[in-house]
């Protein structure tokens, strides 16, 4: 049975054994600490296995992609205006570990990652070969569900 937690994660997240623990400097490590990599997925566990850590990361692939704005949010939480067209309603959005960014999580295919800017915004656009940080902070009230992603990223 899935615990409260997982609640605050998107079922089709959990469902996945895509799961790593990540140490202080952001390197990936199984959850018994030993290192972890984004493209070995004996390495990976299921949810249950990060579920009550305070660390917790996905692997993104198999349809699974994410979208990291960096320093988008002001002290406030507020969404810098410069990047509100890649943070679509409808899909999983949460506030990074900083709590000065976010992460919108979505359906994307399988592809080369890209990072640029927007304004003072750090963007980073990835759907395999790495992982991104999971708090299960819901950003103004997004929904457990992902949504495809495509359209946002295709103007890019």
């Amino acid at each position: 049975m899935a615990s409260h937690r997982a609640r605050r994660v998107p079922a089709e997240m959990v469902a996945r054994r895509r799961w790593v623990s990540w140490a202080p400097d952001k390197r990936p490590v199984m959850p018994g600490g030993l290192p972890a990599s984004s493209t070995d997925p004996g390495t990976w566990v299921s949810w249950d296995g990060v579920r009550s850590l305070g660390r917790r990361g996905f692997v993104l692939g198999g349809g699974i992609g994410c979208i990291d704005l960096d320093g988008c949010l002001d002290e406030a939480g507020r969404l810098d205006p410069v990047v509100a067209h890649l943070v679509p309603a409808g899909t999983y959005v949460e506030v990074s570990p900083s709590g000065r960014g976010l992460h919108v999580w979505g359906w994307l295919p399988e592809g080369r990652g890209r990072r640029f800017r927007v304004g003072g915004v750090g963007v980073e656009v990835y759907s395999a070969g790495r992982y991104v940080t999971v708090t299960g902070r819901r950003w103004n009230g997004a929904p457990l569900v992902l949504a495809d992603l495509r359209p946002v990223v295709a103007g890019l």
